[in-house]
């Protein structure tokens, strides 16, 4: 579940009983929603968790063939984990897993399957989760 909204226009899967018009986002290219460097839009995630994220239109450049798209150049931090409660949760998580006397702190860390680095960021990792997107779908 997941939605993206831009100049208050909703972008997702269609849905008949939704009381605000949406449009159907494998209809619309990006380019066509974020014109202009500094255009944004809102990136909702898992509605019951609360993830909303900023995307921001950095920079426009020319195509070119030594660039394979989708990529990511730069980022920081590692994802939370699925299903951790929002940033809320998340937050909460963080204090368990951070200090072995947290009463939660086993369980967390059991549940996560192992240790936890929220600084951890993988470049080539994030562009092998990419790699199937490029050139379409």
């Amino acid at each position: 579940m997941h939605q993206f909204e831009a100049k208050g226009q909703l972008y997702a899967r269609p849905d008949r009983e939704s009381p605000v018009p949406i449009r159907n986002e494998a209809r619309v290219h990006l380019g066509e929603v974020l014109l202009r460097e500094k255009d944004s839009m809102l990136y909702e995630y898992d509605f019951g968790d609360g993830w909303i994220h900023k995307i921001v239109l950095e920079k426009i450049v020319s195509p070119s063939p030594k660039v394979k798209v989708p990529c990511c150049v730069g980022g920081a931090r590692a994802c939370p984990p699925e299903d951790c409660g929002g940033p809320y949760g998340y937050a909460e998580f963080l204090k368990a897993v951070r200090d072995p006397s947290h009463p939660e702190h086993e369980d967390m860390v059991e549940w996560l399957g192992g240790d936890f680095d929220p600084g951890h960021f993988d470049l080539e990792e994030v562009n092998r989760q990419l790699a199937p997107w490029r050139g379409g779908l």
